[in-house]
């Protein structure tokens, strides 16, 4: 892995990418996004400070510093924390069609990699950029709070609903951010 992608300063602010196993489009149904949503709200308790977020249809982005300064860490308990509920909230999701197909695709992506057991549901990279400047931190929100609008999905960022934007724009959204 090259050393541009990793986390160098425990105290630094990151801005990550993780995606879905194959870009699967998981995050179509308000279940599955709201599950993302407690689960930020829940590792605000745990030190994660969170800057910006968005989820998207099949990868999410989060602008986020680590309280306890070690942010791989935290992500990747994060990380396996959602994956667990996430594939639990597919098993029990009575209208769920593609039951089957997704936990057929997550076992196939574990069968893949040698540190999953069972059922994959992220890919393992974060391709973790360290916000160094304003300029930077400015640039990387963003980015991520137009990224549904470069996707189509709406012709204004706040209109996104699982996003930070509309925190920005003076609304309230779902997951409690630092610093507004």
């Amino acid at each position: 892995m090259s050393r541009k992608y990793k986390f160098h300063n425990g105290d630094g602010m990151y801005f990550v990418s993780f995606a879905i196993v194959y870009w699967i489009d998981l995050f179509t149904r308000e279940d599955y996004n709201q599950c993302i949503v407690n689960n930020l709200n829940f590792y605000t308790s745990k030190g994660m400070e969170i800057f910006g977020w968005c989820i998207m249809p099949s990868h999410i982005h989060l602008i986020f510093r680590d309280q306890n300064g070690q942010p791989d860490q935290l992500l990747g308990r994060f990380k396996s924390y959602t994956s667990k509920s996430l594939q639990q909230t597919i098993i029990e999701h009575p209208g769920e069609s593609r039951r089957e197909w997704l936990l057929w695709m997550m076992k196939h992506a574990a069968a893949n990699t040698s540190n999953v057991s069972n059922r994959m549901l992220w890919q393992h990279h974060n391709k973790p950029v360290e916000l160094f400047s304003a300029a930077v931190f400015e640039q990387k929100m963003h980015y991520l709070h137009q990224n549904p609008v470069a996707a189509g999905h709406v012709t204004e960022a706040h209109h996104w609903k699982y996003s930070s934007a509309i925190d920005y724009c003076g609304g309230k959204g779902f997951v409690k951010l630092m610093g507004i």
